[in-house]
């Protein structure tokens, strides 16, 4: 992207980077500060760090971040597990370090099973099919994860060969994997874009959702025709993405106002950077239900945002990253004795009895399988109750539990979202902080 153009190997030259970036961890220690006392209603997480990031194309530096945060219930963090987690993982994971030359925050683990991406066009009873054909093939689902969004699907499948317990090594099995599921994704429909390669290791798997969905384009809809086309400008009057440019500084600054929700930050961080977006600072205010976060950009080759077609889309794009995680439908949440096969078998139920899967969480802990669906009718409404009751009678009443799904609670009217302009922005809690980094010149 960058009009620079260094005469020097490429590859080697990133090699030089991710050795500098070893020695500026080594060096520059992050401190990390936990206080309950601060603040009346949050635990303050404060990272102190000096990075300076080097590549041919631009410097970043950054002075470390300031987070204000709560539990699931919206209480202090009183774990002191946890604090001593997010401690130790703050000061000495890398992944911390944007990598010039790799993606960012995305982790590989010990080869202990084989990872299965799978991305195309949803369909009812797909994620059945999909687990038929790994059942058929002798693989153990150990794992996975399935986001739908906008027609398109992304599950990310971690398996294990059924006879040895360890991940697949025959290239002539993994081939045929591939080979069946690419059949099953394609299904029948000519729609280019259905993938299911076949790796080893293990990677962050929403991390990994969040960069499958957006290299398929979910934020484009598609017509009747399964042409795709951009969707309209803010078509949900609760979240309002807006970008506007600060010249005088040279950044873009995005204003994201929606229903504020865990992982919110981590969904918005993850795409700007897949675009290849650099966050220079960042605040964010979420007292009560709503949240306003701007973000100060520029792209990778140090230039802002700079014509209209690149603001929808990074608007379009942001929209579809809040979006895909929500959880459409009936929670429904299933523990049992693992087994192969099981997850075919419950899957064919559902599709048997005209239950389509909107997301799922697969997870296994010992000998037991903890697994979470959220299901609608083949249509995409609610699933009547009937259904529901005969389809746990059938799995297994104490097996197959029903759970709110607080997602959907409909809250209390709120006063609209007020427009972004500059002039919000310097209205703003942060403008303190922004004045005291030379972002804007007064905030009387």
């Amino acid at each position: 992207m960058s009009a620079f153009q260094p005469e020097m190997d490429w590859s080697s030259s990133l090699d030089m980077y991710d050795e500098y970036e070893k020695l500026i961890i080594r060096v520059n220690t992050p401190r990390v500060v936990i206080d309950n006392v601060v603040c009346e209603n949050a635990t303050l997480v404060k990272v102190n760090t000096l990075y300076h990031y080097f590549c041919p194309a631009l410097t970043i530096s950054s002075a470390g971040a300031v987070f204000y945060v709560t539990d699931e219930n919206g209480q202090k963090l009183t774990d002191e597990g946890v604090i001593a987690y997010i401690e130790k993982t703050l000061e000495t994971n890398p992944c911390i370090l944007p990598s010039f030359g790799k993606s960012v925050g995305v982790e590989v683990a010990a080869h202990q099973h084989t990872a299965i991406e799978l991305t195309g066009t949803d369909r009812p009873g797909l994620l059945s099919e999909i687990f038929a054909v790994l059942s058929d093939l002798k693989c153990n689902v150990v794992e996975a994860e399935v986001w739908t969004h906008n027609r398109r699907v992304a599950c990310l499948v971690y398996v294990t060969d059924e006879e040895t317990g360890a991940p697949i090594q025959d290239e002539q099995k993994i081939c045929k994997i591939e080979e069946l599921l690419r059949n099953v994704m394609r299904g029948n429909s000519n729609i280019r874009g259905a993938k299911a390669p076949v790796s080893m290791g293990f990677t962050h798997t929403e991390r990994r959702l969040h960069q499958l969905m957006f290299a398929d384009r979910d934020y484009e809809k598609l017509d009747g025709t399964g042409a795709r086309v951009p969707p309209p400008l803010n078509d949900n009057a609760k979240l309002l993405v807006t970008v506007a440019n600060c010249l005088e500084r040279g950044y873009s600054v995005v204003n994201v106002q929606c229903k504020d929700r865990p992982k919110l930050l981590f969904d918005i961080v993850c795409t700007l950077t897949d675009m290849e977006y650099v966050v220079f600072h960042a605040t964010i205010d979420s007292q009560g239900p709503q949240t306003c976060q701007e973000y100060f950009i520029r792209h990778a080759d140090g230039c802002p945002v700079n014509s209209e077609a690149e603001k929808r889309r990074v608007i379009h794009c942001l929209e579809a990253a809040i979006r895909r995680r929500a959880s459409e439908g009936v929670r429904l949440e299933l523990c049992t004795n693992d087994r192969v096969g099981l997850l075919s078998d419950v899957t064919r139920i559902f599709r048997e009895n005209g239950m389509s899967v909107t997301k799922a969480e697969v997870t296994t802990r010992g000998d037991k399988a903890v697994n979470v669906f959220y299901v609608t009718d083949a249509a995409g409404n609610p699933v009547d109750p009937r259904t529901v009751e005969a389809v746990r009678r059938e799995i297994g009443l104490t097996i197959l539990q029903v759970k709110d799904n607080c997602m959907h609670t409909k809250s209390p009217p709120r006063e609209p979202a007020i427009p972004f302009s500059f002039g919000n922005i310097f209205k703003s809690k942060s403008e303190r902080f922004l004045y005291s980094l030379g972002l804007i010149k007064s905030y009387s």
